[in-house]
Formats: structure tokens, sequence, C-alpha cells
């Protein structure tokens, strides 16, 4: 079977946890409707490695340039203290493509603050860290600012930067990745520590 890419977009100062929960499901076939029928792929602005807020060292595996939204599933933008000052334009303008395309992204945190720059969540029901920080940007959509953890709109997927099981969880949806009982067990065990709905999963796995 052929993966299709999952985008992870990679930077100086990523917030490495607020993509973490997604990335690991994504690439973990357990419990998955379709195992491996996706596979995470570092990108970035350029080739050299990076070095997220938790110092960890990513050798990206593509840059921005080499992706395409015909020829992946998801973009995802983890937040970070560059979105804050106006870098990751170029990221921000690949987003556009998605959008465009009508192909998923994700944004989390400082992130969503960019999409709200560039306009991108001018129409489409979305949340962030509070109401206070989008508005920093400048934009006009606060009517359309829901107070929730995550919100998925029209293949734009936002979350706050304290819930990266809720952003998970969106992403998870918008890529078919488990089915209903899987994916309401997974929430459970990460969001709740109720471990109960993941041995009835797994019970019921071994019996099939």
């Amino acid at each position: 079977m052929t993966k299709t890419p999952v985008h992870l977009f990679v930077f100086d100062t990523m917030a490495d946890w607020e993509p973490s929960f997604a990335i690991a499901g994504i690439n973990n076939p357990e419990f998955q409707l379709t195992p491996g029928r996706y596979q995470v792929v570092t990108v970035a602005e350029h080739k050299q490695p990076i070095t997220t807020m938790g110092g960890v060292r990513i050798e990206p595996d593509v840059t921005l340039d080499d992706v395409s939204p015909q020829k992946s599933a998801l973009l995802i933008l983890p937040g970070g203290d560059t979105w804050e000052g106006g870098d990751n334009l170029k990221a921000v303008e690949k987003a556009r493509e998605f959008v465009a395309a009508g192909v998923p992204i994700a944004a989390i945190c400082a992130a969503t603050l960019a999409l709200a720059r560039a306009g991108l969540l001018d129409d489409r029901q979305h949340t962030s860290n509070a109401r206070e920080f989008l508005q920093t940007s400048g934009y006009r959509s606060l009517p359309l600012y829901r107070d929730a953890p995550a919100v998925t709109d029209r293949n734009v997927i936002t979350a706050a930067g304290f819930a990266p099981v809720d952003f998970a969880y969106e992403i998870f949806k918008v890529l078919d990745l488990y089915s209903v009982s899987a994916l309401d067990a997974w929430y459970a065990l990460f969001k709740h520590a109720d471990i109960s709905k993941f041995y009835e999963l797994a019970a019921a796995t071994k019996s099939a």
C-alpha cells in the first residue's frame, strides 16, 4: 500500500508537544480502520535541521516547495514562538494553497493567529488560545469564534495550545482514522484517563 503523507510543518521553537498525540496516532497502525494508510512527513522552509522548543533536533524530510495539496492528506501547523513575530509566512501561503484545493489543514495555538492574519478564518468557525489572542491579529471574524478546545469547519481545524488531545481528536475524525468506538476509547483514555473503553475495544478486537 502506498501511504498518503500527512505533512507536519517543523520550525525552530516549534511547540513539540502540541502535535504529538496526533502524529503518534497517525503513525501507529493499531486500531486504525485502514492500518498504514498515512505516513507523517516533516516539512520545513529548508532542509537544515530545526530545534524544537523542547530542544529536539529534527531533520526535515522535505521542504515546503516539495509539498503539493494534491499529494497530501493534511497539513499540520503546530504552535511556536515565531508565529507571533510574523515569521513562517511561506507556511501560511502553503496553508492557503491547501484550503483553496479543499485539502484539510490543522493549526494549534499561535499558528491560529497566523491563519487569522491571513484571512483564512474569516468565513469559518474557529477557536484559539482566547478571543483576545486572535483580536491582536486585527481580523474581523470574532462572531465566528467558539469557546471550545478545538473546532473543525470545512477542512480547517483550529485548537487552543492547551488542547493537544482535542486537536488530535479532530484530526483523527477528518482523516477517518478510527471507527467511532475506537476514537471514543482513545479520547476517553487520553483526555479523561478512563481506560475502560480501551479494554473493551481490545477485547472486541481479539475476539473478532
